[in-house]
């Protein structure tokens, strides 16, 4: 028996206050119990979102913890190294990750289950093997070329080039999740198991009188990362098999990667994009710069976290309706994520700046002074939001070539103005170059769907051309 809002109303409240409920009710019970596109998609952004959430206070909670234990020096190290851990683990995967959510919901809307099967195995395959010559390259480029960086990054980052293996292959099982609608899948085993082992692993070692610093948080780190993934890889496996029977394989390995390698080029340099400032300070500053840096920015997650979460939800239904003859399913669809994406972002992103100074202060004494930079990295995420998803859009509509060399020219912005503005204007350079390069973005690609798709994904404007 499904709950009914307004049924549940009308039993509880006087007539008066009843009728003047209803309209809310009614949109309730379209959420929950809805079959439409919007109502599916809005369920699985909300419990993406909810999950995204819960593993923002846990992210924000735990990296107080770890500054706390290791002080700003050691947690500058830890964050350099393992941010750039997560950018070449996912860089790894060459888009495969992202290509399964483009390909599995049309497989799987046209019931060819075999290569449904023969994509999910060749997806844990190719990662598996360019991750671990990544590992190889890595740990190559540490030994060899310590010459090139402070000596207190090497050994820190051959322990955390042990780790793209299971870092690439978590991305690719989250995909996989993705591509199902399963969100709690997807998203909880490296949003929220994977911080809270590897908090609790540091403070074990803390416990056991190990040294707290950068080297023993990266042990910590892997270790937690192998135990996440292996998880989540058993979860969704075991997912997969009562969804998909066993059954024969065909595998069409070229055609995906001649599609996941341009989403490659736009994942990468959105990931990058998105870590640049953060990669820049940490190469020009010290350790404890960057450190403050990645707590203002890590503050700002739960804003960020509104845009990833309305992405899980509706990447993969764009997908499902490219093929779609009428296309008003698909344009509607991309309108309403962009309502989705900004006014919770413009809300947490008021909220956020309203607590900044108490929510800094609990990193410790000296991280204080990233509160201005929380000004100008704020209304960056909220001009970014003004489009949504927009990027996934492209993305999943056959656009990644002309995705990926926008993302690619933005990139090149934002390096370049980071490289000129960090050495004269400090973590201030960091902050304005990276909003500079989000306005040059968000226009481009505003721009890029209006005329690829003919949606207006912009905020207060009006949809779609025939709508002029």
């Amino acid at each position: 028996m499904r709950f009914s809002a307004a049924q549940t109303i009308e039993q509880v409240l006087p007539e008066a206050l009843s009728r003047r409920a209803q309209p809310l009710a009614g949109l309730v019970d379209r959420l929950v119990n809805g079959t439409d596109e919007a109502s599916a998609a809005q369920r699985t952004t909300l419990v993406a979102f909810s999950i995204r959430v819960a593993s923002a206070a846990i992210a924000f909670l735990s990296q107080v913890a770890l500054a706390r234990l290791m002080g700003a020096f050691e947690y500058g190290v830890f964050v350099l190294v393992w941010v750039s851990m997560i950018i070449i683990g996912n860089l790894s995967c060459f888009g495969f990750h992202t290509a399964i959510v483009r390909f599995l919901p049309q497989y799987r809307e046209r019931g060819d289950l075999d290569r449904v099967r023969g994509l999910l195995l060749a997806g844990r395959i190719f990662v598996l093997a360019t991750s671990t010559a990544m590992t190889a390259l890595a740990m190559a480029a540490a030994h060899f070329g310590s010459s090139w960086f402070q000596s207190y990054y090497v050994v820190p980052f051959m322990i955390g080039a042990l780790a793209l293996p299971m870092i690439a292959l978590g991305d690719t099982l989250t995909g996989t999740a993705r591509a199902n609608g399963w969100s709690i899948r997807s998203l909880g085993p490296t949003y929220i198991l994977r911080p809270l082992l590897i908090l609790a692993f540091l403070v074990g070692a803390w416990a056991l009188n190990y040294p707290v610093n950068g080297v023993t948080a990266l042990v910590c780190a892997v270790l937690a990362t192998y135990l996440t993934t292996l998880g989540q890889l058993i979860v969704v496996t075991v997912s997969l098999d009562r969804h998909f029977p066993p059954g024969p394989h065909r595998t069409e390995l070229p055609l995906w990667v001649s599609v996941s390698l341009p989403i490659f080029l736009v994942e990468g340099f959105f990931f990058l994009l998105v870590n640049a400032d953060v990669l820049m300070v940490g190469a020009l500053m010290r350790p404890d710069d960057t450190a403050v840096y990645f707590a203002t920015v890590k503050t700002l997650a739960l804003v960020h976290f509104v845009y990833f979460a309305v992405k899980a939800g509706v990447a993969h239904r764009f997908a499902a309706r490219i093929d779609d003859t009428d296309k008003s399913a698909l344009h509607d669809l991309a309108r309403r994520s962009v309502n989705w994406t900004f006014w919770p972002s413009l809300a947490m992103a008021g909220m956020i700046l309203l607590a900044g100074p108490l929510l800094l202060s609990m990193f410790g004494a000296d991280f204080g002074r990233g509160y201005p930079l929380l000004f100008i990295l704020a209304a960056g995420v909220v001009l970014r939001a003004a489009i949504g998803p927009a990027e996934s859009l492209l993305t999943m509509s056959g656009n990644q070539n002309v995705c990926a060399a926008l993302f690619g020219g933005v990139l090149a912005i934002n390096v370049a103005l980071n490289a000129l503005m960090i050495p004269v204007y400090g973590l201030y350079g960091a902050a304005l170059a990276t909003l500079i390069a989000t306005i040059v973005e968000t226009f481009a690609l505003y721009q890029l769907v209006w005329s690829r798709i003919g949606v207006r994904m912009l905020v207060f404007m009006p949809a779609r051309k025939t709508d002029r």
